[in-house]
């Protein structure tokens, strides 16, 4: 199974939901491109004015391993993260040992939850103390000019993401999991992860 990415830069609706929102049609409006996609096309195409996913352009079996929970648990379960609510603009900070979120916040989260009472793990990394992990991720080849990237890590339970929000662009791994992404105009765009899910971002800035 190739891993995916979005590059994350104007409107799309990508999944459609049932009236009870819990069934997913197969719809997805993005254009779909594999590695004979060149770093000229991309920029052409893509990078300035649509969102893109491409396929089985790098190789990230290996950082994929090292993300089962199991793993994560061994190397990092003592270590301290800090979680994010889920609201536009992550108001509140919680830190606590990554093995606490896993054992007690890492679960469905209930449909009448807030996002300003949903606290999860996405962001706001110690690229020193997972560093081992991070060197073995593969970032997408393209990038725009004039512009580096910088990684965004995070694990979320089902149900659980973040409403109407908006950033530059960059590129968006799930790992493990799903993920529906809507980008209304001026990038504004929300997520919703449909699954337990591993993922990870590198934003262009």
């Amino acid at each position: 199974k190739h891993l995916q990415y979005v590059l994350l830069v104007i409107k799309v609706l990508c999944a459609k939901f049932s009236p009870d929102q819990s069934v997913v049609e197969e719809s997805c409006t993005i254009e779909r491109r594999d590695a004979s996609l060149t770093y000229s096309e991309f920029i052409q195409q893509y990078a300035f004015s649509r969102p893109v996913i491409l396929q089985g352009i790098t190789d990230n079996s290996e950082f994929q391993a090292q993300c089962t929970k199991e793993e994560l648990l061994a190397k990092f379960g003592d270590r301290p993260i800090r979680l994010s609510t889920a609201n536009t603009y992550s108001y509140q900070k919680v830190d606590l040992p990554f093995q606490e979120y896993v054992d007690q916040l890492l679960e469905p989260q209930d449909l009448d939850s807030l996002g300003s009472e949903t606290l999860y793990f996405f962001g706001d990394n110690n690229f020193t103390e997972w560093g081992s992990l991070f060197q073995r991720y593969r970032p997408p080849p393209f990038r725009i000019p004039g512009t580096t990237g910088a990684y965004s890590f995070g694990i979320a339970g089902s149900g659980s993401g973040v409403p109407f929000h908006w950033h530059g662009p960059g590129f968006s791994e799930v790992i493990f999991g799903r993920k529906v992404l809507y980008f209304p105009d001026r990038w504004w765009h929300a997520t919703l992860n449909l699954d337990t899910s591993v993922f990870i971002s590198t934003f262009l800035g």
